[in-house]
């Protein structure tokens, strides 16, 4: 909950004309980018200084630099240097290094292996670059049978077909793609034999 001391504004513009330091947090979508442009900017409180460690796409470049130049805005920091940002005496362009630092780079060792133990034990994918998330409750006394394909009509059929054909049954599944791959988690009543397994 926001102290009594936090004042709501009713807009961007607003905000901008009554702030000496604006930050930036919010996340990198369609609707954000550019939120900071030069129509923002002309709200600014002359002399103003941003602050950007959100997201590179938040802010105009061109409109930063123009805002500089003309003494609208009194200085920028941020963690997403711009070719055209080198030579300005008032911006301040650091390396980004959120996920760089020991205690950062430690806790995501530990996710990325507990992530791992998850997939090895339960069939559960987190955080994946190119799979979808996928996580299902373990059925009690079920086996768990996971697989991999590509994102094309009939596989899911054809492996369900194979596991009726060889009177095994389906209590429970899941089934998620992302672009060309898909992923499957089926639990069953009965470990499936090898036959059904290679057909």
């Amino acid at each position: 909950r926001l102290s009594n001391a936090v004042q709501r504004m009713e807009n961007l513009p607003t905000l901008l004309a009554r702030s000496d330091v604006v930050s930036l947090h919010v996340p990198a979508m369609e609707a954000t980018r550019h939120l900071i442009s030069a129509d923002a900017l002309a709200h600014l409180k002359p002399g103003a200084v941003l602050l950007n460690f959100a997201r590179e796409s938040i802010v105009d470049p061109a409109a930063v630099l123009q805002a500089l130049g003309a003494g609208r805005l009194g200085r920028y920091v941020c963690d997403f240097p711009e070719p055209g940002f080198a030579a300005q005496p008032n911006v301040i362009a650091l390396p980004h290094i959120g996920a760089s630092t020991e205690e950062s780079e430690e806790n995501c060792a530990v996710m990325a292996a507990d992530q791992l133990v998850d997939y090895l034990e339960h069939g559960h994918i987190t955080n994946s670059v190119n799979y979808p998330a996928v996580r299902m409750d373990r059925t009690p006394g079920a086996t768990r049978i996971t697989f991999a394909n590509d994102n094309v009509a009939g596989v899911l059929g054809h492996v369900l077909s194979v596991l009726a054909d060889a009177k095994v049954n389906v209590i429970d599944m899941s089934n998620r793609s992302r672009d060309a791959l898909a992923y499957n988690i089926i639990d069953v009543a009965t470990p499936p034999q090898d036959e059904a397994i290679r057909a």
